[in-house]
Order: C-alpha cells, then structure tokens, then sequence
C-alpha cells in the first residue's frame, strides 16, 4: 500500500478511536502508536491494512481492553 494510503487510512483510524472513546485526537495517537494493531499496520505481511476502518478500529479497541479484562 502507498505511503500516503496507509498514512490517511490510520489518520482516519485514529479520528475514529477519538470519536469512539471521547478522547483527543492526541490521546487517541498515543494509544494508536502503542499498540500491535499499529505494528500489523504498518508490515504488509498481516494484510490488515487492507481491512475496513471500521474493522481495524474494533480489532485496535479489543486490544485496548485486554489489560482490563486480565485484572
């Protein structure tokens, strides 16, 4: 996928994130940034680029709630 593909399907990811959880849009790219849905986005190898953002944003909002599901 192009560079600027990829940069503004994350960019609208990360929008969506924000919305989502009425954060920042900040907020939400630190949050972004430090999870491995951005890791598989960013290696073509996953395919996950490819996926909608509506599936992405899910895929990134479960990971974010599994340290809240291991308490």
């Amino acid at each position: 996928m192009r560079d600027n593909v990829l940069w503004r399907k994350q960019s609208r990811i990360i929008m969506l994130l924000a919305d989502k959880l009425n954060i920042s849009p900040e907020r939400a790219l630190d949050l972004y940034y430090s999870t491995k849905v951005y890791n598989q986005m960013t290696d073509p190898k996953y395919g996950l680029q490819l996926m909608s953002d509506d599936y992405i944003l899910e895929e990134l909002i479960a990971e974010l709630r599994e340290p809240l599901q291991q308490r």
